[in-house]
């Protein structure tokens, strides 16, 4: 087989990492603001936002003639979810439509990030079960945000797929590339003169990994040895049907842009000075952002270290081929190109080091040969996998610009997770915006990376997943014991309001430079002892000035 990496791409990681390394790490004058809180602003235009998505705030499970996805199927099911929790209610956005745009409008955020329930407007997943209720209160929404003057964000999928799709297995049936043209279609053809910007799918690694790997979340599939490489093909091809088919028949009336959002944790090496433990740092994101991103924005192929390490590893386990499925010249084509901005969610970081794994464990997990763990002084948060480590987003942010040309790029996801015992005085999360927000100001200012937008994860607490109702990443406290389901903004949504006002972060007047003059007759003096410029009759003279100057502002 042909070897894991090019003397070429070799030296490009290990020229690159080292130079990220001294740029955000060294102690030298040069580069002493990576400790530092940097103060500027953002450009005119930048996009801030807040995010939700439909299975998490939108409730009405059942209401209007709505389908069943599979997060119904999988949270009414007892046990599954801590407390029993589950999202027939949620936040009841579906019933609250001016409580949400009334939050919206307070903050003055300019994008609203949310996704489109596909078995609201579609009950089976087909667009002959067409329901006009659900389309309606989509339009409502959509209106009331442009009234607003706040664009509209649109995530076509985010993990709620209808039940019936599931009961034909879901991604991992090729049919289903034609069936998601078929929703999307309309939803250009309905929403999109409104519309935007589009996001195809949210996390389609956490899709392919967590619901068809491990089994995790729905449709909690077991298969890790080689469904998850399956159903990330069929994901890919989705997404570039879907985006061919706004390219086609949309775009030129519509103007929008269409992307995908992918998720990646910062991947640190254990030791910037082992080749060989940079090279599984860059293999680790190879492996979880570098699946989609290197198709779409590269080559339409696979990354090196994956189609090396999967097909090795395969052999080596006596296949007759790759677990990793392949894409024809003509399959690579039709993806390479895929989307009109980069797209990224992210939360945490992790500190990597290359390990053996076992053959006989066939997985996508022990494909990649590389560990992690949480990095030296990240702080703690509710979910313990997504730990506080702000100074990983701007090498992340870096890495993008080097690795996939310099690509415009918007934070679709970025927040952290509060106990229940957190309500509205969320000071954790006062502390990771602000640190965050600054990381990722420094990339743009300090780094040249071309991010465009910040969207902040998320508008208000709401149903998380696994996690039930028992954390929140929300700036809004929702009360899940009462019907009503009040909001009430936190600390945190006061700072993000500021930041988003000032763009960024401005110098503060107590720390600007004061320039001026001191008043006539001032007395400037220097000083000598006569110890000091007399003894062993030396004829070198000592200056020592003596000004104390006292500013107030």
């Amino acid at each position: 087989r042909s070897p894991l990496f090019t003397v070429s791409r070799v030296r490009h990681i290990l020229l690159w990492m080292i130079a990220l390394y001294l740029t955000t790490k060294t102690k030298t004058p040069a580069y002493s603001h990576s400790n530092l809180y940097h103060y500027g602003t953002f450009p005119e235009g930048f996009h801030w936002g807040v995010s939700s998505s439909a299975y998490q705030v939108e409730g009405g499970w059942n209401a209007d003639g709505k389908g069943p996805s599979v997060w119904d199927t999988f949270t009414q099911k007892p046990g599954n979810i801590p407390n029993n929790d589950n999202g027939d209610v949620a936040c009841d956005s579906y019933n609250k439509i001016d409580a949400d745009l009334y939050m919206l409008r307070a903050l003055k955020v300019k994008t609203y990030r949310f996704s489109l329930s596909w078995s609201r407007i579609f009950p089976n997943g087909y667009k002959s079960s067409h329901n006009q209720k659900g389309v309606d209160y989509y339009d409502r929404l959509i209106d009331g945000l442009i009234a607003n003057n706040i664009a509209p964000m649109v995530t076509l999928y985010h993990w709620d797929l209808p039940q019936a799709l599931q009961d034909i297995s879901g991604w991992d049936n090729l049919e289903m590339i034609n069936i998601f043209n078929e929703y999307c279609d309309f939803c250009y053809a309905t929403f999109g003169d409104r519309v935007k910007f589009w996001i195809t799918f949210n996390e389609p690694q956490t899709i392919a990994w967590s619901g068809y790997g491990l089994g995790q979340i729905p449709p909690n599939v077991k298969q890790p040895r080689d469904a998850p490489y399956r159903v990330a093909h069929n994901l890919l091809k989705a997404h570039a049907q879907v985006y061919h088919t706004y390219d086609e028949k949309y775009r030129a009336s519509q103007g929008g842009l269409v992307s995908i959002s992918l998720n990646a944790e910062w991947a640190e090496p254990l030791d910037i000075n082992v080749p060989r433990e940079v090279v599984a740092a860059d293999r680790a994101l190879q492996f979880q952002l570098g699946w989609f991103a290197h198709p779409i924005f590269k080559n339409g192929d696979y990354p090196d270290a994956m189609k090396w390490q999967v097909g090795n590893k395969s052999e080596l386990q006596g296949l007759p081929n790759s677990r990793l499925p392949s894409f024809t010249d003509e399959d690579k084509a039709f993806i390479q190109g895929t989307a009109d901005v980069f797209c990224i969610n992210t939360y945490t970081t992790k500190v990597v080091r290359h390990v053996t794994s076992r053959l006989n464990i066939e997985s996508y997990e022990t494909d990649q040969d590389v560990e992690k763990d949480n990095a030296d002084g990240s702080e703690n948060t509710a979910v313990n996998e997504q730990k506080a480590v702000a100074w990983g987003l701007r090498r992340l942010l870096n890495w993008l610009k080097e690795e996939y040309g310099d690509p415009e790029i918007y934070i679709t996801e970025n927040g952290v997770a509060t106990g229940t015992a957190i309500t509205v005085d969320d000071t954790d999360r006062i502390f990771f915006l602000k640190t965050y927000v600054d990381e990722a100001l420094k990339a743009h200012n300090l780094d040249g990376v071309r991010v465009k937008g910040y969207i902040a994860s998320s508008l208000m607490d709401s149903f998380e997943w696994l996690k039930g109702n028992t954390i929140g990443y929300g700036l809004h406290y929702v009360n899940f014991k009462l019907s009503s389901r009040p909001r009430t903004p936190k600390r945190s949504a006061h700072l993000y309001f500021d930041i988003m006002r000032n763009n960024g972060f401005p110098l503060p007047t107590e720390e600007e430079m004061l320039y001026g003059h001191f008043p006539e007759g001032f007395i400037w003096s220097t000083a000598t002892a006569a110890y000091q410029v007399s003894a062993f009759g030396t004829n070198l003279l000592i200056l020592s000035l003596r000004i104390s100057i006292v500013s107030k502002h």
